[in-house]
């Protein structure tokens, strides 16, 4: 059974216990597979990359012909930090909903509408409206390396100084493997949830000096995205939030407990002649 995630932003506990730890955050419109019933409340999911986790029922809209269609009706995603859903396209009008940035919706087509808004529709059905600077298709066609690699990087950017949170996923707080895998998702790309290269998911390891813009570091139980010149971007417990520091020992923000334990790095662009070890 398939369902469409229908708050703003929907905790997955490492139990189905309101008090069990925080193990990731699904948002509005996303798609997750209903693994087990456990009870009235609670349902055991695995995600679209494939994270299992359990969350209630009642943040759910469970149903597997609703689901179908949205997944091929949602194409959209958003990319303010919030953005509200109107009833009209009026700053004035009533709100219909907030969703955080990437969060999905389907866009609504009207010629007749200023350029200024969009018509989106929610996963319940209901029409409403906002910024068209606020969303974007979620897939770019077409796309280069080199373009692809600038964007996975500025977006990781977007978060900059964005409050560390365990689990977290979205602009109210996030964590390190969370910051990486939304900055690659929001450019159509899904990534391993946690600071890990897992086989089965596109990031691959590579030696360090092939590391390119948008690639991966790992350390023990981290994860920081290369932005080139030696910087890399983060979200780290030590620093409370997403920050930006240096592999250079001569750099202001060198943290060498990070540039002295990097165990691996991973690249979504890998051929055998560059592979780690190959």
């Amino acid at each position: 059974m398939k369902a469409i995630v229908n708050d703003m932003i929907v905790n997955l506990h490492k139990q189905p216990d309101i008090t069990s730890e925080l193990i990731d955050e699904v948002l509005y419109g996303m798609f997750v597979e209903i693994l087990e019933d456990c009870n009235d409340s609670w349902v055991h999911v695995e995600t679209v990359y494939r994270y299992k986790g359990y969350c209630l029922k009642e943040k759910l809209l469970i149903d597997d012909s609703k689901s179908k269609r949205w997944q091929e009706e949602a194409k959209h995603v958003i990319t303010q930090n919030f953005a509200d859903i109107l009833d009209r396209p009026k700053i004035q009008s009533r709100k219909i909903a907030t969703l955080v940035k990437g969060s999905s919706i389907s866009l609504v087509e009207d010629p007749d509408l200023d350029q200024e808004w969009s018509k989106v529709k929610l996963a319940n059905g209901e029409i409403g409206f906002t910024r068209s600077y606020w969303i974007r298709n979620l897939i770019e066609e077409n796309i280069s390396e080199e373009d692809f690699r600038e964007n996975v990087v500025q977006t990781a950017i977007s978060y900059l100084k964005t409050p560390y949170r365990w689990g977290g996923k979205s602009p109210l707080g996030i964590d390190c493997s969370g910051l990486c895998s939304m900055a690659y998702m929001l450019n159509g790309v899904y990534i391993y949830r946690d600071a890990q290269i897992v086989e089965g998911f596109p990031i691959k390891e590579i030696s360090f000096d092939q590391i390119q813009k948008g690639d991966l570091l790992y350390f023990p139980g981290h994860i920081a995205m290369y932005m080139g010149d030696g910087l890399y971007i983060h979200s780290s417990l030590g620093g409370n939030e997403v920050s930006i520091n240096s592999l250079d020992e001569k750099h202001s923000n060198y943290r060498k407990d990070l540039a002295k334990s990097i165990t691996a790095v991973g690249s979504l662009f890998v051929s055998n002649s560059n592979r780690r070890n190959a």
